[in-house]
This record gives C-alpha cells, sequence and structure tokens, in this order.
C-alpha cells in the first residue's frame, strides 16, 4: 500500500487529492493549520481528518512514499524540513498529478478565464458518452463527487493553472503536466502579486504553448490577440488548431446553436461560453468524439458551480452568481448577462478580493468592465484589504478606475445585504461575482425576492 503525507491538506485541491487517493486504495496523511467548510466535513468523513492543526515532525517517517506538498506552506515548514532530511520524494500537486499519469493521453485547458468552463464541458460530454477518463478541476461540478479522479484511464483532463506552483517551485503549475494535447483560451493579466510585469505574465503562456510536442496538439482562441500571437509564432511542429465563437442565435433570453446538422438547443449563454464549447468541441474531436454526439451530451450541460450559475429565477427575472474576479472575467460575464437579457434591468455587484483587484496599481485595468450593468456595485471589505496590506481605495478612486461615475461602494456586507433586498426585482435581473463570499453574507433572505 502506497502511502502519502499532505502539507497544506485542507486546501481545495489539496484536499481532493487526498481523497482521489483514499479511493484509489492508498493511505494517506495530512496536516494543516487552518481547515475551513468543506475541505473539513470531506476529510472527517474519510477518517484522514488531522486530530489538531499545525505542524508535526513525528508525521514524517521514512515509510513514506512521497509528500505532496500545498502552496499554502512556507519553505520553512517543519514537517517539509525533515522530509527533505529523511530523503523522502516531495511532490507539488501538478508534479504528483504527471506523475500517475505518465502513460495517459494527458489534455491541459489553459488560460486567464473560461478553463474551468472549458474543462467541466469536456467532462461532462466525456462521462455522458460512457468514456473513461481521470481529470483535475478546479471546481465542484455536477455529476462528479470529487475535483480529482486518478485511475487506470488512458486519458486525463487537466485544468491548467498558471500561478506558481508550490513554496519550493516558483514556475507555473501548467508546465509540469507534460500535455500531449493543449487549449489556450485568452490572456488577460493576472495574479499581479506574482507576475506584476504584463509581459512577464504573457511569457509564461508563450512557453506553456512551446512546449506542445511534434505529434501533439495545440487548439487556441484565435479572437484573443495575444493568444493568436503566440500560437502562431510558436515554433512547435505540433499541429495547430484556431477557435471562435460557436455560431448560435438568441430568442427569448434562450440561446440555439447553429450546427450542420440543425439548431441545438443548450443551458449557457454568452460570447465567452460559446467560444468556450467552441474549443470543448475541438478537444473532444481530437479525443475520437464526433460533433453529433458532442451536441447531444452538451444539451444536458448546465455549467460549472459559480461560474454563470442561475441560483433563482421568477419569471423574467434572475438571480446570477458567478466567479469573476479578474477584469476579463467581469467584463465578459457583465455582458454576457446583459446581451442575453436586453431589456431587462441588470443590478451587478463585485467584490473586490483578490491582490490585484485590491491593488491600486492594477485597478484601471478594470475600466468598462462593469459598462453595460445599469447598476454597478463594489463591494471591498476593509479587512481583506488590511490583511495583504494595501491600501484601502475610496469610491471615488474606484469610480476613476471603472470609469463609471455612479458606481456605488459598500465596505460592510450588511449594508450591501439591506440594500439588495430593499430593491425591487421585478424584470431585474441580479449578478453577484465574486471569488470570495462577501465576508460571508448570507445569501438566502436575497434569494427569497426571487421566489
Amino acid at each position: 500500500m502506497k502511502k502519502y503525507h499532505f502539507i497544506a491538506v485542507g486546501g481545495a485541491v489539496m484536499h481532493n487529492l487526498a481523497l482521489a487517493l483514499v479511493k484509489k486504495g492508498y493511505q494517506v496523511t495530512g496536516s494543516d493549520d487552518e481547515i475551513y467548510e468543506p475541505s473539513k466535513s470531506r476529510l472527517a468523513k474519510a477518517g484522514i481528518l488531522p486530530e489538531k492543526y499545525g505542524w508535526f515532525e513525528e508525521k514524517i517517517h521514512s515509510g513514506l512514499d512521497g509528500i505532496i506538498l500545498g502552496m499554502h506552506a512556507r519553505i520553512d515548514n517543519p514537517e517539509l524540513i525533515k522530509a527533505q532530511e529523511l530523503g523522502i520524494p516531495v511532490y507539488s500537486f501538478p508534479e504528483f498529478i504527471y506523475n500517475q499519469s505518465q502513460n495517459k493521453t494527458r489534455v491541459v485547458i489553459a488560460g486567464s478565464h473560461g478553463k474551468t468552463s472549458i474543462t467541466s464541458i469536456i467532462l461532462h460530454v466525456l462521462k455522458d458518452q460512457n468514456v473513461d477518463f481521470d481529470y483535475l478541476v478546479g471546481a465542484q461540478i455536477e455529476g462528479f463527487d470529487l475535483m480529482v479522479r486518478l485511475s487506470n484511464a488512458p486519458i486525463i483532463i487537466i485544468e491548467g493553472d498558471e500561478y506558481l506552483t508550490s513554496p519550493l517551485d516558483r514556475t507555473p503549475k501548467f508546465f509540469h503536466y507534460k500535455h500531449d494535447i493543449a487549449l489556450v483560451s485568452g490572456i488577460a493579466w493576472d495574479h499581479f502579486n506574482v507576475f506584476p510585469d504584463f509581459d512577464e505574465y504573457k511569457d509564461q503562456f508563450r512557453k506553456f504553448v512551446d512546449l506542445t510536442p511534434a505529434d501533439g496538439t495545440l487548439i487556441y482562441c484565435e479572437t484573443d490577440p495575444l493568444v493568436k500571437e503566440i500560437s502562431l509564432v510558436s515554433p512547435t511542429a505540433g499541429k495547430k488548431i484556431p477557435y471562435h465563437a460557436h455560431p448560435s442565435e438568441i430568442k427569448q433570453g434562450k440561446t440555439t446553436l447553429i450546427t450542420d446538422n440543425g439548431p441545438v438547443s443548450i443551458q449557457i449563454f454568452g460570447e465567452h461560453n460559446l467560444q468556450n464549447l467552441q474549443g470543448a468541441l475541438h478537444v473532444c474531436d481530437a479525443l475520437g468524439i464526433s460533433s453529433e454526439r458532442f451536441y447531444e451530451s452538451l444539451q444536458t450541460f448546465k455549467g460549472a458551480a459559480k461560474r454563470m450559475e442561475l441560483i433563482k429565477k421568477k419569471g423574467n427575472s434572475h438571480l446570477f452568481r458567478d466567479f469573476a474576479h479578474a477584469p476579463s472575467k467581469l467584463q465578459a460575464t457583465t455582458n454576457a448577462v446583459k446581451n442575453q437579457f436586453p431589456q431587462t434591468k441588470l443590478i451587478a455587484v463585485q467584490e473586490l478580493h483578490t491582490y490585484s483587484s485590491l491593488n491600486k496599481d492594477f485597478l484601471p485595468n478594470y475600466k468598462g468592465t462593469m459598462d453595460l450593468a445599469d447598476v454597478a456595485i463594489v463591494y471591498l471589505n476593509p479587512h481583506a484589504a488590511a490583511m495583504k496590506r494595501l491600501e484601502l481605495m475610496d469610491e471615488n478612486t474606484l469610480r476613476e478606475g471603472f470609469g463609471r461615475k455612479d458606481l456605488i461602494l459598500f465596505t460592510d456586507s450588511a449594508k450591501l445585504k439591506e440594500f439588495l433586498l430593499a430593491k425591487d426585482y421585478q424584470n431585474t435581473n441580479l449578478l453577484l461575482m465574486s471569488s470570495g463570499n462577501y465576508d460571508n453574507m448570507d445569501l438566502e433572505e436575497i434569494k427569497t425576492k426571487f421566489d
């Protein structure tokens, strides 16, 4: 029985990987200095929740086959130091995923935006078509109990993140997967704390594209000028396949695909999702799934959690939740909802939660991103800014940054909730966008406005 220990086991992907290894029959232990829900309950159910929070050298012993190191850990972590002293192999989770999938066809979905949605579409189609595959995805998807699966399947679908690999490896995660098939959806500056220079950020994607092997495939969104540029000039001898948004039409708030075999009704919408599904179509084709089978399965795809997720609907009024936080994601989501329902008022709420979004120097990148919203609201938690040691921006600064003189700012989630509860949502859509949770704002009362 293989034995692995997780340092920082409580993370979203880390705890899912731990659970996947338990499911595979491995012996798993872990440590962390803090674990929140749902990780806590899921680890407890599997019998691998640490008894105490903290780092304990005694958990590290020569009987371990490896250490899996999370990004949350520090390089001076006592468990890591002990493992290094004992010569135990230390893997970041992307290195471990590659270690477990060297004999598989590895598909890596990359991009500043859209990668979770594209990966989710591919997973849905493959499962619906009874294809055996492994996966790693950054969100909980309907029909999948974990965000990671490792088995003897011949294929693995990986959502490839450009963020740093581990405290020991300051290069992007997606370098380590050594893809056979790569897809790049878009490049728009993100992770300002790690890549303060945009050229440096863009260069990570160039390096990723260039890793495509001569017998591999590169699928790229040609409507993104930066993606098109790096893909066309890449020296890779691999097959290059460009894509753009799938032809479609909108009637009465419903999107229908225009295909060679007639119209296909789908449950997702927006220009960016039409691009996402077209990219997914090419990936599935490269894996042997015909377009007819792809469209058949796509019709039942409802979207990934918190990606344009419909929470509640009443008549022609909708409550949506989205993970959008980077400028490109924010603009794409706002525009999608307004273009889908042009005659319906749109109230858009954005929480500035990440280091990039809270940084005054990065703020100009948000200009114009909420222009199509009838009411544009920004929530900024002073504690979040303080934790990241950043200046708390005022309303005038934010108005100038977003390019909206009517921008409304809230720094207290209770007051934001009170404002939203006071609104009449007749013929009105409410779009909540954040990678956080508005300082634990309870949405249940807001949902009742759409009963």
